[in-house]
């Protein structure tokens, strides 16, 4: 790496232990990595690559199929977006947006939407998907793409970006994890003002993201760490730089910390416009797969013949290409041929069951005054807000990769730019909930407009006139109502960040509602944190159901809710503090962008600081109860090397992943319904691992009938309670007292107790 800034000058140093030279940093087989059950794919990738004359491979790590001097052919590989199903082609699905299925806290949620995801790839004959989306990790609200993302929480994004890459490899594609790394806004995020982005009129771009080699680890290399241990053959290096070098030329990032650190025995290939036309700096740092117009033949050979490019580097690029390809079992033959975007073939099976059922369970129920939920048979009800109904057109929309947003004129159900889906159809909430209102007998009516006012006899509202003719405003809607549902959401996606974290006539649609009806119910649908202040402790504002963008079920999902055919259980994966001030990281407008905040981010943050949020991390209610009791720590004082002793292995240091101790509770549901909870298990460090006052090491979703109890036990490995030392460049175990607090949010504890941790050599 080069140009490493003051502020990085002690990050990004390698390894303390002894490492291969710099010829051979990240070659595998040089790497010291044991590839575990890679290693019989690396031993047919290594054998097809030494059939391969150097022309061959030069064209393979290009997109060319190749055929070796044994007669043995390998497709070029076809990639594809995205994480909420293929884009751009007919009879698939729409799935969850990533931020959506992360808030049902459900580890087999996480597993099973990316399988069902994975399969459609698969049938379509795709090889490479390019997810899960990791990150932008949501550094910042404002940040466009927080949506597509698992949320700040590395150890929930781990687990889910884990879990989602071993639903894919499962179903025989590869996954394609991105963006690696520090990827966190779209302003300034590429150097071509014709490309796709926002950019200024000059500057050194695209922006560098500097940060410190703790910051790096304990928060953006984290959920790699998870990726990489369950099958990960594929990554998406970012367009922008890291600590002054391009991403795909980072040899610190690529070739010390990826594929030396992490075991990645995979490839890296660049995200759009993210290859330099350094080729040089990129096929000796890192970058395994690139385009021939930068690549070109004549260009490698040169490079070869002058040795600026090894024969055992090419060799490797060559290698990583196919060997993911291997570790599927896509050498079996059996995957369909592919599939044009206009093919008429079918591949959805009974995916809208599950997207129903996921959409439903991501709900966030915030807010819930005097029972207000769910819905009995309801008289009179009426429903606000462009969300609630369709567009005049649709329902796939062009939604931008040059910026959507703020909100959206229709209902919201998927994202924007690489987070779109292709929607076969959309059920919006107006549909379901008028087939609720032909089967109780409801009056209902409706506004879709988030600033309507009234102009009768307009071409918009027909004149009317009889006994039942009502004045078609806000307030008398609102006011003749038993029941009022206003419905809001907030877009932005690739190519744009956010503007705004609260919208004016929204607020004021919510307040005029709930200023005339007493069972003011609001429904969110966001791409990330929506401020409620404006209106959320309103006496009429009774209910509050939030949640991300829930594919083509989505209006199904919201129903089924709100009429309580399911209990909501779903889980906020980032605080909504009261104030956008309350936030420690906005926007960077230069091209330098300092990470000064460190490992505080979200309820870090705003726990080191003392703030109180609105809703904490975490938060969510039920419409029944539960209760905690019997804590149960397995060992109180565990003996625990302070180093890892284990093998270097793909996915990190084997004994990482060991488990160190074990929590227990009882869950017992002390209420009238079935219901789910989610209990959550907080850690808090020995002071000498300079670590936040707590942080989520642990979360299980538990499904009780009426009066059962279940126990739930947490698995502490050995990285969840490691901390990264910047002088040993390892994770290390610190010794002493660790707290245990397990609850139902970052901020609402139910049990608490500690054990002692005693380190030796």
């Amino acid at each position: 790496m080069r140009d490493l800034t003051l502020f990085a000058a002690t990050a990004l140093l390698g390894l303390a232990a002894a490492s291969p030279s710099s010829s051979t940093l990240g070659l595998l087989n040089y790497n010291g990595v044991a590839l575990g059950d890679w290693e019989s794919a690396y031993d047919k990738a290594s054998a097809f690559v030494g059939n391969l004359t150097t022309e061959q491979k030069l064209a393979l790590i290009t997109g060319s199929s190749v055929t070796s001097a044994t007669n043995e052919s390998f497709s070029a590989l076809v990639f594809a977006d995205g994480d909420m199903g293929l884009q751009d082609f007919n009879y698939v699905s729409a799935f969850s947006l990533a931020s959506a299925i992360a808030m049902t806290w459900d580890q087999d949620a996480y597993y099973e939407q990316a399988k069902a995801v994975g399969i459609e790839f698969y049938k379509k004959g795709i090889q490479v998907l390019n997810a899960p989306t990791s990150q932008p990790i949501g550094r910042t609200p404002w940040g466009g793409r927080f949506g597509e993302t698992f949320g700040p929480d590395p150890y929930l994004n781990g687990l889910a970006t884990g879990l989602a890459v071993k639903g894919y490899v499962d179903t025989g594609v590869i996954s394609g994890a991105k963006h690696f790394l520090l990827y966190e806004q779209e302003t300034n995020r590429t150097n071509d003002p014709s490309s796709i982005g926002p950019n200024p009129a000059s500057g050194p771009l695209p922006y560098s993201s500097n940060t410190d080699d703790k910051t790096l680890h304990e928060t953006y290399l984290w959920p790699f760490y998870d990726a990489v241990k369950n099958g990960l053959g594929a990554v998406m290096c970012a367009m922008t730089k890291v600590n002054n070098t391009l991403a795909c030329q980072n040899s610190d990032l690529l070739l010390k910390h990826l594929k030396t650190e992490l075991g990645f025995p995979g490839l890296v290939y660049p995200d759009t416009k993210a290859q330099s036309t350094e080729t040089a700096e990129t096929v000796n740092n890192g970058e395994d797969y690139g385009d021939s117009t930068y690549w070109s033949t004549s260009v490698m050979k040169a490079l070869l013949a002058n040795g600026t490019l090894s024969e055992a580097r090419l060799n490797d690029m060559t290698i990583r290409n196919v060997i993911g390809y291997y570790y599927s079992n896509l050498d079996n033959g059996l995957q369909p041929a592919e599939q044009g975007d206009g093919a008429f073939v079918d591949v959805r099976g009974n995916h809208s069951k599950l997207i129903r059922k996921y959409g439903a369970q991501s709900m966030a129920l915030l807010k819930n005054k005097n029972n207000a939920l769910p819905l009995k048979t309801v008289r009179r009800m009426s429903i606000f807000g462009a969300h609630a109904g369709a567009t005049v057109a649709g329902p796939n929309q062009d939604l931008s990769i040059d910026g959507s947003g703020p909100t959206y004129q229709g209902h919201l159900a998927t994202g924007s730019g690489s987070g779109l889906a292709s929607f076969p159809y959309l059920v919006t909430p107006l549909v379901p909930l008028t087939v609720k209102a032909t089967e109780d007998g409801t009056i209902l009516n409706w506004i879709l407009k988030d600033n309507y006012t009234s102009t009768a006899g307009s071409s918009l509202i027909p004149s009317v006139s009889g006994s039942t003719a009502v004045s078609p405003s806000y307030e008398t809607y609102a006011g003749n109502s038993d029941v009022c549902l206003v419905f809001l959401n907030a877009l932005s996606g690739e190519g744009e960040d956010r503007t705004e974290l609260y919208n004016a006539d929204q607020d004021k649609m919510v307040n005029t509602v709930a200023d005339n009806c007493n069972n003011t119910i609001v429904v969110i649908n966001t791409v990330g944190p929506r401020l409620l202040d404006q209106w959320i402790e309103h006496e009429n504002v009774t209910a509050v159901l939030y949640g991300s963008l829930l594919g083509q079920e989505s209006g199904n999902s919201i129903v089924d809710v709100l009429y309580g055919d399911v209990n909501p259980s779903g889980r906020l994966i980032y605080s909504i503090p009261k104030n956008e001030s309350d936030y420690n990281v906005g926007l960077c407008y230069t091209s330098q962008c300092n990470f000064t905040e460190g490992v505080y981010l979200d309820y870090r943050y705003f726990d080191a600081h003392n703030i109180t949020t609105r809703y904490p991390f975490g938060h969510g209610l039920s419409y029944t109860s539960f209760s905690y009791s019997n804590l149960t720590i397995l060992k109180e004082t565990p003996r625990i090397p302070a180093s890892p002793t284990g093998n270097l292995t793909v996915g990190g240091y084997s004994d990482l992943w060991d488990t160190v101790n074990s929590i227990s509770v009882t869950i017992n549901n002390t209420g009238s319904l079935s219901g789910a909870e989610i209990p959550q298990l907080y850690l808090s460090f020995p002071s000498s691992a300079d670590q936040p006052l707590r942080q989520l090491r642990g979360f299980e979703r538990v499904d009780l009938a009426t009066g059962e109890q279940k126990t739930v036990t947490f698995n502490l490995r050995r990285r969840d309670i490691s901390y990264w030392n910047v002088v040993e460049q390892q994770w290390l175990v610190a010794a002493g007292e660790y707290k245990v607090y397990v609850g139902a949010s970052s901020r609402d504890f139910k049990l608490h107790g500690s054990f002692m941790v005693r380190t030796h050599v």
